[in-house]
Formats: structure tokens, C-alpha cells, sequence
């Protein structure tokens, strides 16, 4: 492998690119995670997984494994009830989406986008599936665990407490709505989070711990790795997880 040992875009000159890398794309938001989580949460967690799963890539391969700068911006209307969130919608995130792939496509192999956001699905399906539609080879993954809440609660908590300890506010007694978040979503569409939880936290993040973060960073990278091993794609973009004999 030539180029930069660390595989940061942002650090590379361009002689370090060599012929057709693969680009991992965090995409995150700036939006509000409570009194106790930084408005840049998603991003950070999409850049940590990002990184984390281009390191393991690239035991993997003999090409090149970049991860390029965070797109910090997402769909967050949602949250447009709390000073602080900057939300560009759904029509400029597409086009932020489309160019950027596009733009990468000059001379990137695969791009895959690592979404840290759940504002932004909509968007990357219509826009991923637009641009695999145009001949590019493009995909997208999301962050999410299993049984993870909604947000701002004990998974995002935990994550940010092992990343970025510093950021985290005090969260005894902030806890906000802990219905699950299907129950709560027609609620959310119509009338934005504030209206469901005044601190702006969907779930409880009592019991949030850095060592559980650890392990929730560790296995959302190890689904990235997972998923795009598999080479299963939806008609989305998504990349799915892998059968059985993928895993074996």
C-alpha cells in the first residue's frame, strides 16, 4: 500500500491517493442531544466508526482505505425547536450527497457513506440509489445497534463518554420520553421532539458508562466491516447484512 499510513483524506496530499481507493464518507448532523451531549454527537460517532472500520478494512486489502472529512450537516427538522441545531433539509443534504459522490468518483473506487444520523435515511436512499441508477459504485451504512434507544439517551451516552469524555455534560435526571420511538414517531413528524420531550432526550441515559461505549463502537464498526464484506446491496444503497455463509 502507498500513500498516508493513518488514511485521513484531510491529511493526504495528492500524490498520496493512489488508483481507485475506497472512501469511506462519515455523514452526521448538528442538531441537539440534550443538556448533556454535544450538538456534534452524530457526527462524531460517524467519524470514530468510520475510522475504526477503515483500520480494519485495511488488514483486509492491498489498496488504499481513505476516510474523508465528516459532512457535519444533515437533515434535522426534527430538532428545530432547540437553539443550537442547524438542519439544511432534505432537498440540499440530496444534493450534498449526489455532488459529493460524484466528485469522488473522478478518481475513488467504492464510496461508502457511514451515517450517524437517522434524519438523514430518507435522503440517502433517494440519493444513493440516484447515484448506483448513474453507474457509481456507492452504498451506504447506518450506526444504529440492537435494541439501542432513540437519542440522547444510555447507547448515544455511553458512545460519547468512551470517544469524546470531555463533551458530556452531568445527566442525572434528564431522562425524557421513554416510549419506543415507533410509538412516538407520528408524534415527532407532526409536532418536532420538543413536543415530545422538553430536554430534548428520547430515552434515559442513567446507567451510560465509557466501557459500555466501547463495546457499542466496537460492534457498530464490526457491522460496517461486516456488511461491506457481504457485498450485499439494496436497491437503496443499504448495504445489508450478510447470510449465514457470509458470517461463517
Amino acid at each position: 500500500m502507498t500513500g498516508t499510513g493513518d488514511g485521513d483524506l484531510a491529511g493526504a496530499a495528492w500524490p498520496d491517493v493512489g488508483a481507485a481507493p475506497l472512501v469511506l464518507v462519515p455523514l452526521g448532523s448538528t442538531e441537539q442531544h440534550g443538556p448533556h451531549l454535544p450538538l456534534s454527537t452524530d457526527t462524531v460517532i460517524a467519524q470514530a466508526v468510520a475510522e475504526r472500520a477503515a483500520d480494519a478494512l485495511r488488514a483486509k486489502t492491498d489498496g488504499q482505505v481513505f476516510v474523508a472529512p465528516a459532512i457535519a450537516y444533515g437533515a434535522s427538522g426534527e430538532h428545530a425547536g432547540f437553539p443550537g441545531t442547524i438542519s439544511i433539509g432534505h432537498e440540499a443534504l440530496h444534493a450534498v450527497i449526489v455532488e459529493t459522490v460524484r466528485s469522488l468518483a473522478a478518481w475513488a473506487g467504492r464510496v461508502v457513506l457511514v451515517n450517524g444520523h437517522g434524519g438523514n435515511v430518507a435522503t440517502l436512499d433517494a440519493a444513493v440509489a440516484r447515484l448506483r441508477r448513474e453507474g457509481h459504485d456507492a452504498a451506504w451504512v447506518g450506526c444504529g445497534v440492537p435494541g439501542g434507544d432513540a437519542h440522547a439517551g444510555v447507547t448515544e451516552t455511553s458512545v460519547m463518554l468512551h470517544l469524546a469524555p470531555g463533551l458530556v455534560r452531568p445527566f442525572g435526571g434528564v431522562a425524557g420520553d421513554t416510549r419506543p420511538i415507533t410509538e412516538i414517531m407520528p408524534e415527532l413528524v407532526a409536532r418536532g421532539v420538543r413536543a415530545v420531550s422538553p430536554s430534548g432526550v428520547l430515552g434515559d441515559p442513567a446507567g451510560a458508562s465509557g466501557e459500555l461505549g466501547r463495546e457499542i463502537v466496537d460492534a457498530m464498526a464490526a457491522a460496517v466491516v461486516r456488511r461491506m464484506g457481504g457485498g450485499r446491496v439494496d436497491g437503496r444503497g443499504r448495504l445489508l447484512d450478510p447470510g449465514p455463509k457470509a458470517r461463517a
